[in-house]
């Protein structure tokens, strides 16, 4: 098929104007509730937690406030450890796993560390299953300062004060069959380029800093969640989509520079989890179940390591 094909909106080679964003967003509806699914298990741990409106996004008629959910019991003294889930709204486990982490395990770290997980970064792509916001943007490249993403401005408002605090930072996705049917093309297409079809790997993957390598760190996140869900091979060029498997399920992007969001704190120990909800060998309960075992695993491995 030709490249130019995979799209429907814009004329192959030029990139979208305004027109065309509004085309797109106009095929955008509201398949699940944020409310529903996300805020009313934030309001259950109330009573457990503390949790703070850091932010609100409103886009037309709709209006979305954004909860960080934080350790009751804070102490400066304390490893900070930073956990966000959400960036892209269509990656389901990486907002209930965070979720789940805090009602199942967060009281595990009590006066260990401070906890602040962000369980829902992008509540309006969470309603439609999207990756972009409604500017066709995708806040997973946009956490810089002056980002012209509103969900990644409050998350680096949010984390600034604190950006040296951070011993580790978990960010949780999904990489899925429709990166590859729907959200790369209409990257492509967004862009003006062409679509280059990558595969999409089959198992559950970590994405390390690349100017900042943790190896260890990484490994042992990859050996817990091995007991949960399967891990993603190389394909025959040694690679995950695109990028050289540096070990077993591992790969490396310069997360600062690529304004990615684990790249938002100068924590030491960082990674990116990428669950393959799409496999018939995973049920959404291992995919959540799979988070939570990565947050445990890089919150246990750094606080044993930290110096």
């Amino acid at each position: 098929m030709n490249p130019s094909n995979f799209h429907s909106i814009g004329t192959p080679g030029q990139p979208w104007g305004e027109a065309e964003k509004a085309v797109w967003l106009s095929h955008q509806a509201r398949k699940r509730s944020y409310e529903t699914d996300v805020l009313s298990v934030i309001d259950r741990l109330r009573e457990r937690f503390d949790v703070s409106e850091y932010g609100r996004l409103d886009y037309a008629l709709e209006s979305f406030p954004l909860f960080a959910i934080r350790s009751r019991n804070w102490r400066e003294d304390l490893p900070y450890a930073l956990v966000t889930g959400g960036v892209h709204g269509y990656e389901t486990s990486g907002v209930h796993g965070a979720l789940q982490f805090v009602d199942l395990h967060a009281a595990d770290y009590e006066g260990r560390a401070n906890l602040l997980v962000v369980p829902c970064i992008s509540p309006w792509a969470y309603e439609r299953i999207h990756r972009w916001n409604p500017f066709a943007i995708d806040p997973n490249r946009s956490f810089r300062e002056n980002s012209p993403a509103p969900e990644s401005a409050a998350l680096v408002k949010l984390v600034a004060p604190l950006r040296d605090r951070f011993l580790v930072h978990i960010d949780l996705h999904e990489t899925t069959d429709s990166d590859e049917s729907e959200f790369r093309p209409a990257l492509a297409a967004r862009d003006g380029k062409p679509f280059d079809p990558q595969g999409i790997p089959d198992g559950f993957y970590l994405v390390d800093d690349s100017e900042h390598p943790q190896p260890e760190f990484q490994k042992a996140v990859i050996d817990a969640v091995a007991k949960v869900t399967h891990i993603a091979p190389a394909d025959a060029k040694g690679e995950i989509i695109g990028s050289r498997v540096t070990s077993p399920g591992v790969i490396e992007y310069a997360l600062k520079k690529l304004g990615l969001c684990a790249g938002v704190t100068n924590a030491q120990y960082k990674t990116t989890t990428e669950v393959y909800p799409d496999s018939p060998r995973a049920t959404p309960e291992q995919c959540n179940a799979a988070q939570v075992a990565a947050v445990r695993a890089a919150l246990d491995y750094s606080l044993a390591h930290d110096r």
